[in-house]
């Protein structure tokens, strides 16, 4: 197996960044001869005139600090319109402000705007076990995250997240009657009590059905943690994991084909959706990992479903929703080529202007990642951004930290964000060889600029 493929295997549902280190350098940019003088004088006129542009259509961030005072929000607050969801990205998966002004835009959004329901890219299983905590109190927070934040999920076993779970709870005690709630949209992992439910649910409402899905789900439950489970589970012939995706197809075909009966309507879509999570998760594996043009279509699967799922539970809740991922993620323009088409795109395309999509970019920091030698985490520095990428450029901005309404910035602003230039992307994997390039105004609609970042306290096993 080559070294490719082996980190392919523990990494590749939460972040293809993880597998960069044999991956060719993709939208490297070229620099030809020197420009002549007068055209380097106009671009270095244009270059401050973007620069004075940003100046004055931002709006300085105070603090990164969930706790205290969200007046300098309101800006935020006033670009975000009638938006009901909200994708808020990272520029790594690994740094301290990104999570804790997640935790703070959310706290913001819950109090000034009506938002009720937080959204990672995180197992939906793992969702359920998070919520019926944040809701109910059910369970220790600590036992769960060690239980669910494992294998590629595991980097969000850190202090910030607990920090903002835990307040999460804290507002549902005080707000019984109106509590926010935690959903995880992705597919890397259908817990066992997942199997649990829809098999109970069978068993009392349609046990004529009982043996066949009995059957079909005959060994699929996870029997080890959930990290073991899916590096074990990407290891299966091709041939098994695509029979285990007919038979998760099947039990979900079944379920949405049954008639509730009365005063169950409700019950029995959510153990349809518990299905359809199960089945998920089995064709998010049933492709081959060893094929690259397989790995992009996964890819696309993956944005597709954590996009389908975020916008059934905004439906089916009427919750307004943060949908917190990486940059990538939540972008409508995919600066990656392993990343077909996003889950920022897909959500524009369902919900139009409802949908808005912020992105964080940084000068220079620290992070948390996974070694794409030896998939263990540590901290990672980068010492400031590259010349003439766009965070160079950004970070000449009189304030250190800022919001920027791209839609609405200067048009020389405006001109300067459409067009591609190096980026910062650094994903679950680190080193990263590839240079990577975006054109930040047609990715998002926001940008929150912060000028230093510092990583996250990890809790959980390197």
């Amino acid at each position: 197996m080559t070294q490719r493929k082996a980190v392919i295997i523990p990494s590749v549902l939460l972040s293809l960044c993880a597998l960069a280190a044999t991956t060719p350098a993709m939208g490297a940019t070229a620099h030809g001869s020197p420009a002549p003088a007068s055209k380097a004088f106009a671009a270095w006129r244009h270059g401050e005139s973007v620069v004075a542009g940003i100046d004055r259509s931002s709006h300085t961030l105070r603090t990164t600090n969930p706790a205290g005072s969200l007046r300098d929000l309101d800006a935020l607050g006033r670009m975000l319109k009638s938006a009901e969801v909200v994708g808020l990205g990272e520029a790594t998966h690994g740094s301290r402000d990104f999570f804790r002004m997640k935790h703070r835009v959310f706290r913001y959004l819950v109090e000034k705007k009506g938002f009720r329901t937080f959204s990672l890219e995180l197992p939906w299983s793992s969702g359920v076990r998070i919520d019926e905590y944040v809701v109910q109190g059910r369970g220790n927070l600590k036992d769960i995250a060690r239980e669910e934040f494992q294998g590629s999920y595991r980097i969000w076993n850190n202090q910030d997240y607990i920090d903002l779970i835990t307040w999460m709870r804290d507002y549902n005690l005080q707000h019984p009657g109106d509590p926010v709630r935690f959903m995880g949209d992705d597919m890397g992992y259908a817990g066992p009590e997942l199997y649990a439910r829809v098999i109970d649910h069978v068993s009392q409402k349609y046990p004529r059905l009982l043996k066949q899905v009995t059957e079909l789900y005959r060994g699929l439950a996870p029997t080890t943690d959930a990290g073991t489970f899916a590096e074990e589970y990407a290891k299966l012939p091709l041939s098994e994991r695509k029979e285990r995706a007919r038979r998760t197809g099947k039990v979900y075909d079944l379920l949405r084909a049954q008639r509730p009966g009365r005063g169950d309507t409700r019950n029995h879509l959510w153990m349809t959706r518990h299905a359809l999570a199960i089945h998920q998760m089995a064709r998010g594996f049933a492709f081959d990992f060893g094929d690259e043009a397989q790995i992009a279509q996964m890819m696309r699967l993956r944005d597709q479903v954590m996009a389908e799922n975020v916008e059934w539970w905004h439906r089916h809740t009427r919750n307004k929703i943060l949908l917190s991922a990486h940059n990538t993620h939540v972008s409508y323009d995919s600066f990656d080529a392993r990343y077909p088409k996003t889950q920022g795109a897909f959500l524009r395309d369902a919900l139009g202007s409802r949908y808005a999509g912020i992105g964080f970019s940084f000068y220079k920091g620290s992070f948390k990642a996974f070694g794409t030698d030896d998939n263990v985490i540590r901290t990672y520095h980068v010492d400031g951004a590259k010349p003439d990428s766009n965070e160079q450029t950004l970070d000449k901005a009189r304030q250190d930290d800022y919001i920027l309404d791209m839609r609405t910035a200067p048009g020389p602003v405006r001109e300067w964000l459409d067009k591609e230039r190096v980026t910062w992307n650094i994903g679950a994997g680190w080193p990263d060889p590839v240079e990577y390039t975006a054109a930040l105004g047609k990715a998002y609609d926001i940008l929150i600029h912060l000028h230093d970042i510092q990583a996250t306290t990890y809790l959980g096993t390197p």
